[in-house]
């Protein structure tokens, strides 16, 4: 009876369509939020990129008990090496020291690894000459060994600055396998083996008594 007077809003006629068209829109509405929340760009202040511009590899048989070391000096004379493994944009992120520290730890225990490397980032462009050296820190075996330096720039895309391969027999000793230029755009600009100590480079510092 209370209808005769329109004091209610009458019901229209159930729609099932219009229901699940609805709900459809409404799952469409949050997968879209979510999408949001996924994609939406972190806060960049403080925030360190360590996005690498070039790596570079030094590599020797696998189990081999000699040790081998890298060295990498940049265009104003920063020097990565054992000592120091961050300098300037570079970061030596693997020594190996062969037979010595092949390992990684599983429940406690040493477990040896074959891989005989040694690792080099560069994090950022500095434009002018890198020389890349190793020194043969300890010859247990007395045997030429083959030592493989790979210079790679990664990005746009990976590709292959220079790789030489070079045999080493006595302790002691280093060896320049490439040097390399870049632009301020980090473009590779020229390449060469002309030989230059860098542990010279390190004596000159010690002279006038600054750490390398």
């Amino acid at each position: 009876m209370i209808d005769d007077f329109d004091l209610l809003p009458r019901d229209d006629a159930f729609d099932p369509f219009s229901v699940v068209l609805f709900k459809a829109l409404q799952i469409l509405a949050f997968l879209f939020f979510v999408a949001l929340l996924i994609v939406a760009p972190e806060a960049k202040e403080g925030k360190v990129d360590s996005k690498a511009e070039f790596m570079i590899s030094l590599d020797w048989p696998d189990n081999h008990p000699d040790d081998f070391d890298i060295f990498v000096q940049d265009p104003i004379g920063n020097v990565v090496w054992y000592r120091r493994r961050d300098a300037g944009f570079m970061v030596l992120d693997r020594d190996d020291r062969g037979g010595l520290n092949d390992f990684v730890l599983v429940n406690g225990v040493k477990v040896p690894t074959a891989t005989r490397q040694e690792l080099v980032t560069i994090r950022g462009i500095v434009a002018g000459e890198y020389t890349v050296n190793f020194y043969h820190f300890a010859a247990l075996t007395g045997k030429p060994v083959p030592v493989t330096v790979t210079v790679q720039k990664l990005n746009p895309i990976v590709t292959i600055v220079a790789k030489e391969t070079i045999e080493s027999a006595e302790g002691g000793t280093e060896r320049t396998v490439v040097r390399f230029t870049l632009d301020g755009k980090g473009a590779v600009t020229g390449t060469s083996h002309v030989a230059r100590s860098i542990l010279q480079t390190f004596s000159r510092t010690w002279q006038v008594g600054q750490q390398p």
